[in-house]
């Protein structure tokens, strides 16, 4: 067996065998010896070292309004980790497992300017490269790599031209003198869900596949002692992905047993808590988590926006990896009492006060202007990701209404993963709107024929069938239409009170990300308008002044979606 393979075994039944024996050996001159079963056991030869981590910064380089989360008290935070695994005798590693970019205004306007520099000076080690890494021009792309003090990782994405990696596949770490290979990997997802403008000359292969290239290349040059994964794929439970991409589940099921360590994952921004293959429902901020463990590789995430900090705990002995311990550290987060106040989960954590007074100069600056009034709500209007996502919502009708008058077209089509947040009732500013509106895509017109709009739609509205929560749900305004969600048709019974033919020629705005064929929308040739999402949704509701989310409320019956679980959407 390679000895890196025996190395990285971290399964039940290797440490059951070991059981079964008595822990009994016999050595070359044919005396029994026993293997320590316990780190103490083994004493000098057990090596600790702990991994630390976080996934979809998008943006939260500050505190929120209600100081949770930061990078300035994510930094105390790990720092005092640090400090007690160090005194126990170990050493850490910092990962993250992607998307820095887009979410919050001031990151947004900057580039993650200020994200990138927090994580430089908390001290990250490595990261994998996330989807909405391609948010941006590759010309950002490049600008952030080069800010970076630590490597971005895709060992998976290939320059279309060159046909080399863009980004390093994997770096080697030691770690109080054991070798880990780190390798990054990206969902393959992002050739669907970035934005083709920007990402037409790379290529995303099957991670799967890339990982076994590299683990070959890492134990033919005996390189690392483990290999970890950092990864931008997303977990599911029991691999049950539905139409995303394969995630972290089925990458460890891919490889054999005991090459891969463990996967430190992103991109489905879930705390990895699990009872078994299916997640822990008691899990609860701040309470136990046990992580996915398949294949003998242990898999972790640690939710979203610097919420957590993951910390596992390892020990490394008898040519084995144990995990110790694990725990997903709230950073300042809080709940709501009885009283409806809201209270701190676990201790405070006070900011780094250099961190802090570097980064609020970024948040000042990109302050500057997103706190003007632009309007008013008389209630919630929703975007909650798990709302958005599997119905028809007033927000989502509100941009959509917006895009289709800015540029007079009948209907419009408006993916709810452009959605990125809600509004509550009360003022609107300009912040809200680009919160809501992060990505800065221009609005299209296409004029097609009814027959036409009907082939299109009956894509769009079937697109991700049965994926709840996919980006791809699409809001919709001024169209009626019956989905047939099982022959994946659509009826179209008006446009624009103009009623329906199918050789009427009606026009429609789409997202330019959609146009071009993002979240697996058909490749339209559209005029370009010029007007970008966020400054149209701006200009609309400084207009109307006060909104009535009475006016944007879906109407019932106007999209309908039959023989499926769901009223709202397609769910087989």
């Amino acid at each position: 067996m390679n000895k890196i393979l025996l190395k990285g075994l971290v399964t039940t039944a290797v440490v059951t065998a070991l059981t079964a024996c008595g822990s009994d050996n016999n050595d070359s001159d044919g005396s029994i010896s026993t293997l320590p079963m316990t780190c103490v056991e083994a004493g000098d030869a057990c090596t600790k070292f702990t991994v630390l981590h976080t996934n979809d910064n998008h943006g939260r380089f500050f505190e929120n309004k209600y100081g949770e989360y930061g990078m300035a008290a994510r930094k105390t935070l790990i720092e005092q980790i640090r400090a007690e695994v160090e005194a126990n005798g170990g050493e850490s590693i910092l990962l993250s497992g992607g998307d820095v970019n887009t979410g919050v205004p001031e990151s947004d306007l900057q580039d993650a300017r200020p994200d990138f520099i927090g994580m430089n000076l908390i001290g990250y080690d490595a990261m994998a490269v996330g989807n909405h890494e391609f948010d941006n021009p590759l010309s950002i792309v490049n600008m952030q790599r080069e800010l970076a003090e630590f490597p971005m990782l895709a060992a998976n994405i290939y320059d279309k031209v060159s046909g080399e990696r863009y980004f390093d596949a994997y770096k080697v770490f030691d770690v109080n003198g054991i070798r880990i290979a780190v390798v990054g990997l990206t969902t393959e997802d992002t050739a669907k869900i970035a934005n083709p403008e920007f990402v037409s000359g790379l290529e995303f292969t099957d991670p799967k596949e890339e990982l076994k290239k590299v683990i070959k290349e890492i134990n033919d040059a005996d390189k690392a002692d483990l290999i970890f994964a950092t990864t931008h794929m997303g977990h599911y439970a029991d691999g049950a992905n539905g139409n995303n991409a394969p995630g972290d589940v089925a990458l460890a099921r891919a490889m054999a047993a005991g090459e891969l360590a463990a996967v430190i994952g992103g991109h489905s921004q879930n705390p990895v808590c699990m009872e078994g293959n299916e997640y822990d429902s008691e899990f609860t901020p701040g309470g136990e988590c046990k992580p996915d463990v398949q294949n003998g590789t242990f898999i972790m995430q640690a939710h979203e926006w610097g919420k957590y900090v993951g910390q596992a705990n390892f020990e490394y002995f008898n040519d084995n990896l144990h995990l110790a311990s694990y725990k997903l550290i709230p950073v300042n987060l809080k709940e709501k009492n009885e009283a409806g106040e809201r209270v701190l989960i676990g201790e405070p954590i006070k900011p780094d006060a250099t961190v802090l007074e570097i980064l609020q100069q970024y948040q000042d600056k990109g302050q500057e202007g997103l706190s003007e009034v632009i309007g008013t709500t008389d209630g919630k209007l929703e975007g909650d990701r798990g709302v958005v996502r599997t119905q028809q919502t007033n927000l989502g009708r509100l941009i959509a209404e917006a895009q289709r008058s800015k540029v007079d077209a009948d209907f419009a089509v408006m993916n709810s993963g452009g959605v990125r947040d809600s509004i509550e009732a009360g003022e609107i500013t300009y912040k809200d709107v680009l919160t809501v509106q992060p990505f800065g895509n221009s609005i299209t017109k296409s004029t097609l024929s009814g027959a036409e709009i009907t082939d299109y739609l009956n894509v769009v509205a079937t697109v991700d069938i049965g994926v709840e929560g996919s980006g791809a749900y699409p809001q919709l305004a001024g169209i009626k239409m019956e989905v047939d969600c099982e022959a994946t048709t659509v009826v179209i019974n008006d446009i624009n009170g103009k009623g329906y033919d199918a050789d009427t020629m009606y026009s429609f705005t789409v997202p330019s990300y959609n146009a071009a064929g993002g979240d697996g929308y058909p490749v339209l040739t559209p005029v370009m308008t010029g007007y970008v999402d966020a400054e149209v949704m701006y200009t609309f509701i400084k207009d109307i002044g006060d909104i009535k989310i009475a006016e944007f409320a879906p109407v019932a019956g106007d999209v309908q979606f039959l023989n499926s679980k769901s009223t709202m959407a397609c769910q087989l």
